[in-house]
């Protein structure tokens, strides 16, 4: 007589964590668009309508993905600029700066599953773009923002920069170059070492000059 392996069992509380997690794995695998409710159910071992209770289309799920990313963003990257007691550098110095652009690029080079989601043109310029994921996203933005007028208000830069418009300049130049990487245009990881170096400058001398 043999005996079947009974199917592993998720509570009700855990089920949506293990969806985005879940999907997050089968992007990175196979790419977004092999992703469905239907393998997702399958991959997890629930019924193929359980998502659903979670999440109303694939679309959502996505949106839901993009979140958890930025979340993940929010404690790597973006601790980075904001909890000054826990780094291993000069608050405010040039290595500072340094370790911020490195994190950045790090996080969406390791991390394509979510970035991808996180800053691609498809959610965004959906109208069905969930109110928390474009929450999440300004939110990233408004703290990196905030790390710049910090700096100026610790009189650490030229009290002529607008903080605002270096964000959205140095922000900008980090997202092109993660994209080289993770399009493949940039494949040598020696490369990207030697990028978050020459950006840093760059942009030191910024906020600087």
């Amino acid at each position: 007589m043999t005996h079947k392996t009974p199917k592993k069992q998720y509570h009700h509380g855990n089920l949506r964590q293990q969806l985005l997690d879940t999907a997050a794995v089968l992007i990175r695998e196979d790419g977004e668009p092999a992703l469905s409710m239907r393998k997702l159910a399958e991959k997890l071992g629930v019924s193929r309508m359980a998502p659903y209770h979670h999440f109303e289309d694939k679309e959502a799920l996505l949106c839901g993905v993009a979140e958890a990313g930025f979340e993940r963003f929010m404690h790597s990257v973006m601790a980075v600029a904001t909890d000054l007691n826990a780094l291993e550098v000069t608050p405010y110095s040039k290595d500072h700066l340094c370790l911020f652009v490195t994190t950045y690029l790090n996080f969406a080079t390791q991390h394509p599953e979510y970035y991808n989601l996180m800053f691609g043109g498809h959610l965004w310029q959906s109208t069905t773009i969930t109110d928390s994921l474009r929450d999440a996203g300004h939110a990233a933005f408004r703290s990196y923002v905030d790390m710049i007028r910090a700096w100026k208000n610790a009189d650490a830069i030229n009290p002529a920069v607008d903080p605002l418009r270096f964000a959205q300049l140095s922000w900008s130049t980090l997202h092109g170059m993660s994209r080289l990487f993770i399009d493949g245009i940039y494949v040598d990881e020696g490369v990207l070492t030697h990028l978050c170096h020459t950006a840093t400058d760059s942009f030191w001398a910024q906020l600087h000059g």
